[in-house]
């Protein structure tokens, strides 16, 4: 297989959970003691959320490609970046990067077409909700982002940067984002994307009642399978 390359510490507990994530699956496939090839440049989230929140993307793309870069001299053949909202310059970062990548975007987007959707509910940072790179991803395959309102996004927001970033579980976040949930479900989504990868620490299927698109598993998961084939 090729090494998986993962841009890591954004935050530490949803890498630790692409970690598992590859670990477990792989073993599950291959048996005994195997487990894949991997190697992580983790970056120090404080630092790259500063450079967010005073929308110096710029300085987020040269901090990314630095550490894509790390990757790719430690030999890494597939690489993902492991967060939803750093997406926003995926599409520029993979036309100077001759190592394939794999989108969480995409990776997502063709699993919601597979379970015959169209309107999806997406829960995630205050970036990735307000901004436009989801929505304009999820078009290329006929499908419809909805996000939550103002007052919804900015608990969800808060919650992430607050609780889940340092694996802080509560359950009234939980009840608070099941009725955001169920908010999105009467204005249509027939799904929801837990669009940030600290979020499926806190919501489980088994909480909704509509589908719940997991971008942690589904993105590790087409990286683990474009490593092996």
């Amino acid at each position: 297989m090729k090494k998986i390359g993962i841009v890591g510490g954004l935050s530490a507990e949803s890498t630790i959970e692409y970690y598992k994530i590859l670990i477990r699956e792989y073993n599950k496939q291959m048996g005994g003691a195997s487990s894949p090839l991997l190697v992580i440049d983790s970056l120090n989230l404080e630092i790259v959320r500063n450079l967010m929140v005073n929308n110096n993307w710029d300085e987020v793309y040269s901090t990314i490609l630095s550490s894509v870069r790390n990757l790719e001299k430690a030999g890494a053949g597939i690489i993902i970046i492991a967060t939803n909202t750093i997406h926003k310059i995926y599409e520029q970062l993979s036309n100077v990067i001759k190592t394939p990548m794999i989108s969480i975007m995409d990776a997502t987007a063709e699993t919601v077409k597979k379970k015959k959707l169209k309107k999806i509910a997406l829960l995630g940072t205050i970036f990735t909700m307000q901004d436009d790179f989801y929505p304009l991803a999820f078009a290329k395959y006929d499908l419809e982002i909805i996000a939550p309102s103002e007052k919804d996004q900015e608990y969800i927001n808060k919650v992430i940067w607050e609780e889940l970033t340092h694996n802080i579980l509560k359950e009234e976040s939980r009840t608070r984002y099941l009725e955001v949930i169920k908010r999105l479900q009467a204005e249509g989504a027939e799904g929801v994307i837990l669009g940030c990868t600290e979020i499926p620490l806190l919501i489980k299927q088994e909480d909704c009642n509509i589908p719940v698109f997991d971008t942690t598993t589904i993105h590790a998961l087409a990286a683990l399978k474009k490593a092996i084939e």
